[in-house]
């Protein structure tokens, strides 16, 4: 069932829950509406009262400019709120490092992330360009030049895609992508290290070396960080391989 909260600028979350025992709530990336998260969200609930919900400016939710990460933050307060006080937080992608970056402001008892890009690198360079493409109306372009500059994906492939049935979808979030830029841009100096919160880094080892480099020091990074690289596995999000991982280091570390 579809639920809203509101969070502390006025702007309503739309998130789902299901399950039973610890709150965790599932924090996606670009591109990624609560969708996304939902196969996951249906393996953990044997374990967890699990929240999966659409980051704003997509999906359900709303959005309220201007943009700012506290405000996102903010959001993640209000759900965590309203999963009774506390709870775990597992971020995908560019949602873990909101989640990371989440982590230093708010108390989270135990962080779960999967591959987390490399921040201050190019996708967190390109907010500006992406900002006067979407100002422009140029939405196609702008979700073609995250594809190429932030995802890495070859220009002859992202021509290819502009074919792809999910582009529309792509293009109605494309604003949410100066978002994720400026996400990604360079942490604050010290962040990762006054997370004192167990953390589990995870990558896949189909992932290209970049995404496993960004990985291991980040978890070096952490206090209280543990790496893991699952095989065979690669970006996208494999309940079965996955959830098993995450669960085990929520419920016994």
């Amino acid at each position: 069932m579809l639920n809203t909260v509101t969070s502390k600028d006025g702007t309503p979350i739309a998130y789902e829950q299901s399950g039973e025992g610890p709150a965790i709530i599932l924090v996606v990336g670009a591109f990624n509406d609560r969708a996304v998260a939902a196969p996951l969200a249906r393996f953990l609930d044997s374990s967890f009262t699990v929240f999966y919900y659409d980051r704003r400016g997509r999906g359900d939710s709303g959005d309220t400019l201007p943009y700012a990460i506290e405000r996102e933050i903010e959001d993640l307060e209000a759900l965590i709120a309203e999963a009774g006080g506390s709870a775990y937080v597992f971020g995908y992608s560019s949602g873990a490092i909101l989640a990371l970056r989440a982590a230093e402001r708010l108390t989270i008892p135990k962080l779960a992330l999967y591959e987390p890009p490399p921040t201050g690198a190019r996708a967190g360079e390109i907010a500006p360009q992406l900002a006067d493409l979407i100002a422009a109306d140029r939405r196609g372009d702008a979700v073609e030049l995250f594809q190429r500059e932030a995802v890495g994906i070859p220009p002859e492939i992202v021509v290819q895609l502009r074919n792809a049935p999910f582009r529309p979808a792509l293009e109605k979030i494309a604003h949410t992508l100066v978002y994720e830029s400026t996400i990604l841009q360079a942490l604050p100096e010290g962040l990762a290290a006054s997370v004192q919160a167990p953390a589990l880094v995870v990558d896949g080892s189909n992932s290209p070396g970049v995404m496993h480099s960004a990985a291991q020091a980040l978890a070096t990074a952490l206090p209280n960080g543990h790496y893991r690289t699952l095989d065979g596995q690669g970006h996208d999000i494999v309940p079965e391989v996955l959830g098993p991982v995450v669960e085990k280091f929520l419920l016994d570390y």
